[in-house]
């Protein structure tokens, strides 16, 4: 019995096509799927913004959570935020992570671009 027709059988890769997508079975290069799961929204729409300086050295830092926005949206907003607040930041499991206490500042703008914001903590 070949592997091929065997149902374990998944073709990883090809040394014609390079790397095969496992939810399509197409190459990586033309695989739709990957489009699809960046046009899916990370959050519920329940936009959180807070204050946190628990487990990192004493640093303070301003999260951003819920947003319902897809990967690209949320990178170009990040990316936007830095650049008003003038510091630095990073983009974890969908959560923005701003240096710094930026919290009012931070609802301000997304108010601004139609995003309904709340202050959660203390």
């Amino acid at each position: 019995m070949s592997k091929r027709n065997d149902s374990n059988y998944r073709e990883v890769y090809s040394t014609e096509r390079g790397t095969i997508c496992p939810v399509c079975g197409k190459a990586v290069d033309k695989c739709s799927c990957q489009a699809d799961r960046r046009a899916v929204p990370l959050g519920d729409g329940n936009v959180k913004v807070r204050r946190e300086t628990k487990g990192r050295g004493g640093k303070t830092v301003t999260t951003v959570s819920g947003l319902a926005l897809n990967a690209d949206e949320i990178k170009t907003l990040l990316s936007e935020l830095k650049r008003r607040l003038g510091g630095g930041g990073a983009l974890k499991d969908g959560v923005i992570e701003l240096q710094g206490e930026h919290c009012e500042l931070v609802i301000e703008e997304l108010v601004k671009r139609g995003i309904k914001a709340k202050r959660a903590g203390g």
